[in-house]
C-alpha cells in the first residue's frame, strides 16, 4: 500500500472518531436508535468493495440511555452501509460518507417538512415492490434500491432516504454526507429538532 493511500486511511479513521464523538456527545441522538442498532460508513475515494470502507466495529449503540460506539472505526467493519455508499457513488461521487437511524411516519413525516426547509430530497422505497430476482439473490437488492431511488428523484441521489417497512427487515432512514463529520453533525441537528417538536 502506497503513502498517499496509507494517509487517505488515517484521514478517514481521524474523521470517524470525531463524528462518533459528536454523536455520544448529543443527548437526542438516542430517540433515533433503530433496533438494528447504528452504523457510520466513510468510504475511500476510490471504493470497490466492503473492504475500503471504514465503519464502527459493532455498530452504534445506546448504554444506559447514552449513545456510545461498541468499537473502534475500522476498515471492512460494515458491510450493508458499506455496499450502500459504494452504489450511491456510481450516481454521486460527492458522497462518501453515510448513517442509517431509525424510520417510523412519524419520523418520516417530520423529516418530509425538514428537508422541504433544507432544500434536500427525500424519497423512501416500498421493499414490497422489489422484482423477485434481485431480492432472492445475494448483492443484488442494493443496486437496485439506489436506481429506483435516483430514478425517484428526477436523477439525484437524495441526502436522506428510506427503505421502507420488508419481510422480517426493520424500516431504516438513510443520511448521506461527504465524509463523516458532516453526516454526524446533520443527524444530531435532525435529532434535536425532532426531540424539540415532540416533547
Amino acid at each position: 500500500m502506497d503513502a498517499s493511500t496509507e494517509q487517505e486511511k488515517d484521514v478517514i479513521l481521524g474523521n470517524l472518531v470525531r463524528a462518533v464523538q459528536i454523536l455520544e456527545s448529543s443527548e437526542y441522538f438516542g430517540l433515533l436508535m433503530p433496533e438494528v442498532r447504528v452504523n457510520l460508513v466513510y468510504s475511500m475515494e476510490n471504493a470497490t468493495s466492503p473492504k475500503d470502507v471504514a465503519g464502527i466495529d459493532g455498530r452504534i449503540t445506546l448504554v444506559s440511555g447514552r449513545v456510545k460506539a461498541a468499537g473502534y472505526p475500522k476498515f471492512g467493519a460494515s458491510d450493508h452501509m458499506a455496499r450502500l455508499i459504494i452504489e450511491v457513488r456510481k450516481y454521486d461521487r460527492r458522497y462518501r460518507a453515510g448513517i442509517n437511524f431509525a424510520w417510523t411516519p412519524e419520523i418520516s413525516t417530520f423529516l418530509e417538512e425538514y428537508c422541504k426547509k433544507m432544500g434536500w430530497d427525500y424519497a423512501g422505497i416500498d421493499r414490497s415492490l422489489e422484482p423477485k430476482e434481485f431480492s432472492s439473490v445475494e448483492g443484488m437488492s442494493m443496486p437496485w434500491k439506489i436506481k429506483t431511488l435516483v430514478e425517484m428523484c428526477g436523477g439525484k441521489v437524495p441526502k436522506i432516504f428510506y427503505e421502507g417497512p420488508g419481510l422480517g427487515k426493520e424500516p431504516l432512514t438513510v443520511l448521506l454526507g461527504k465524509d463523516a463529520v458532516e453526516v454526524a453533525t446533520d443527524v444530531v441537528e435532525i435529532s434535536r429538532m425532532y426531540a424539540l417538536k415532540h416533547k
